[in-house]
């Protein structure tokens, strides 16, 4: 399915279409990770679940690799293969030697339909949407609020507690949260991932309140040693608004249904910004706009 969307989309630039066609580059990756280790009752970035992790990525690696040989053999290469030349430079790269020999051979004989086929996306608001863990991403708490674009506050309780049936009050070990891994963990188990990923891949490094630039130059350094392609470290608390928060200053506790502010903050007229917590919403061109920051945050479309 994703090999036919690179030929059904429409491309505005005579250059990008050269340049996805020629490649034909994917991006297939996942959602739910953290609900799969739950599930299997492995605590994240432990080396029991960093073992599996392997396992998953390098079945999806290794699969994905063999259908796009197969695609190849019923369509052709993707045009930017060539020559055998340059098949013999491809199955070479770094990358493709973390593969099993079979995958090589097959390139080499048959070719291969995409240049690059895996990813892992942050699916932040898909993954929310349908209820899983998003990305390769832990849930960052088990009840949480998370800030919408419209300026509304909304509880987050993890529906995986309700499958599991577990006491919300006492959780098992292996319902562990972002912010109580360490930085380490986290990075460790982006790099485990990023072995079978041809290209980078989407992860947040929570670190702590107070964490220091050299703390912060250390975790990069450990990416970088590891493997990974690229990487992010976010200090807790260290912007003025974050989309993801432990508790909302004005609510008493999570729920599943938006928080009524005590603060009046949100999209309408006469609230406080929820951007800014500075500025207060007006009208302005049809839309309900903060007049401090400039943020829209409900339009009358």
């Amino acid at each position: 399915m994703m090999d036919n969307v690179v030929d059904a989309t429409p491309y505005f630039l005579k250059a990008n279409k050269d340049q996805a066609l020629g490649e034909r580059r994917l991006g297939m990756g996942v959602m739910g990770l953290h609900d799969l280790l739950i599930y299997c009752k492995k605590v994240y970035g432990s080396n029991e679940g960093n073992m599996l992790v392997d396992e998953v990525f390098k079945v999806i690696a290794t699969e994905a690799y063999r259908e796009s040989i197969e695609l190849a053999k019923e369509k052709g290469s993707f045009p930017f293969m060539g020559s055998e030349d340059v098949r013999k430079k491809f199955i070479n790269s770094g990358y493709m030697w973390t593969l099993p020999p079979d995958i090589r051979e097959g390139v080499l004989r048959f070719g291969i339909r995409n240049s690059h086929i895996l990813t892992v996306a942050p699916t932040g608001s898909t993954g929310t949407m349908t209820g899983v863990s998003t990305g390769l991403e832990p849930y960052f708490a088990f009840k949480y609020f998370r800030s919408g674009r419209l300026g509304k506050f909304i509880g987050v309780t993890a529906g995986i507690m309700r499958e599991m049936d577990v006491d919300p009050n006492n959780l098992p070990d292996y319902f562990v949260s972002s912010m109580e891994l360490s930085p380490e963990a986290h990075a460790d188990v982006q790099c485990i991932i990023q072995r079978w990923v041809d290209s980078s891949i989407s992860k947040t490094v929570n670190a702590p309140k107070g964490y220091t630039p050299k703390q912060v130059q250390s975790v990069y350094e450990r990416l970088y040693s590891k493997g990974a392609k690229g990487g992010t470290v976010y200090v807790d608390g260290s912007r003025d608004s974050q989309v993801l928060s432990l508790a909302d200053d004005a609510a008493d506790e999570v729920v599943d249904e938006p928080v009524k502010q005590k603060t009046d903050l949100g999209a309408e007229i006469g609230n406080t910004c929820p951007v800014c917590r500075d500025g207060i919403v007006i009208e302005q061109g049809g839309c309900n706009t903060c007049n401090t920051c400039g943020t829209q945050l409900k339009c009358g479309m």
